[in-house]
């Protein structure tokens, strides 16, 4: 399911950068770009499933409510330390050309981290009533996003403005309401590993439903002629845009078990390596897309260019991640090896 997300953001990055602008009122630029939304909700999803998934971890270990909570907090500050780290190699990367506004960007790990920050709550709560009362908290920030949106931020300081609500050539990924994906992963993830396996499928099963269903009844409520809020841009802070991702999102879960259950699996999996290695492969093929490296080629690529691009980078991550992996692999081995012979050479206990 990663891998996927990797894949959509590679195409719509590249697409994004290369294709030419008197080719993007056509449809494959669209296209591309309209896929590509699916992206961030994806990744945002899966890290709330990720965190959901730690904090069970922690609850089976015996953790306390205290010691899970300011585990996760722990791992919302790391993000928010990669994400920091991402912008200054970004910047980095873009010199000559780069301005201050690429180290204040509200990027995707930014958002990322600020959500787990909110959503940490979860850990004070135990297993069903994790997932009730994480849904109810994300449920809260998609449905606030148009509120919070319409609010005067004229005088608010631009960075706080850029990170909580979305706006025209500020933050792309603003808390309301993209933050709420990771709370709805964090309840779908919790369901998830509260699941037996002779139960799975049926789990699936209505996965399936309620995606379908999100989709369609917020399908339905988006082309109402009133709603409840006073002003709501579709594209940037509807409850119902974020419902029908959550609902997609819902369809490729399922989608995805049936893939890893059913189809046999190959030698070398492109697609699994692209998932482990996501953060590698986000880091990297941003600062080579969007680098001054490429910058003869930015804008001014044809359709067939564009993917033939496309394709030359997913291979390039594929085997940077495959490469990257083994060497984690080797320096496990050895560390493991080197554990084992000093824990060996130690004197018996009297």
């Amino acid at each position: 399911m990663r891998g996927l997300a990797v894949l959509v953001m590679i195409q719509c990055h590249t697409f994004n950068c290369f294709f030419r602008a008197d080719l993007r009122d056509g449809g494959p630029y669209v296209l591309s770009q309209f896929i590509g939304g699916m992206a961030a909700p994806l990744f945002l999803f899966m890290s709330g499933i990720t965190m959901a998934f730690q904090l069970d971890s922690q609850e089976r270990k015996g953790s306390g409510a205290l010691r899970r909570w300011l585990f996760a907090l722990r791992r919302a500050a790391y993000i928010l330390g990669i994400a920091a780290a991402f912008r200054i190699s970004n910047y980095l990367a873009s010199l000559p050309n780069s301005t201050m506004k690429d180290l204040t960007k509200v990027d995707i790990l930014n958002c990322m981290g600020v959500a787990m920050l909110f959503f940490s709550f979860a850990a004070l709560y135990d297993g069903g009533s994790r997932a009730r009362a994480v849904l109810l908290g994300a449920l809260a920030v998609a449905a606030l996003a148009p509120v919070m949106s319409s609010l005067p931020w004229t005088g608010a300081p631009p960075l706080l403005r850029d990170y909580l609500v979305p706006g025209q050539g500020r933050g792309y990924f603003p808390f309301f309401p993209c933050g709420s994906y990771v709370g709805f992963g964090i309840a779908v993830g919790t369901v998830v590993k509260h699941t037996a396996q002779e139960r799975f499928e049926r789990l699936m099963q209505w996965a399936v439903l309620i995606g379908f269903g999100l989709i369609f009844v917020s399908q339905y409520l988006s082309n109402l002629p009133y709603s409840i809020y006073t002003k709501s841009d579709f594209w940037n802070d509807s409850p119902t845009l974020i419902l029908i991702r959550v609902g997609i999102c819902l369809l490729i879960l399922a989608a995805s078990f049936l893939w890893t259950e059913y189809c046999p699996a190959p030698t070398w999996n492109w697609m699994d390596i692209l998932g482990k290695h996501s953060l590698l492969v986000y880091w990297v093929h941003v600062m080579l897309v969007y680098g001054t490296l490429m910058q003869p080629f930015k804008r001014n690529l044809s359709v067939a260019a564009t993917v033939a691009a496309t394709l030359m980078v997913v291979a390039a991550m594929a085997g940077l991640a495959e490469a990257w992996g083994r060497w984690k692999a080797r320096r496990a081995q050895k560390w493991k090896a080197a554990t084992t012979v000093a824990r060996g050479g130690e004197a018996p206990a009297m």
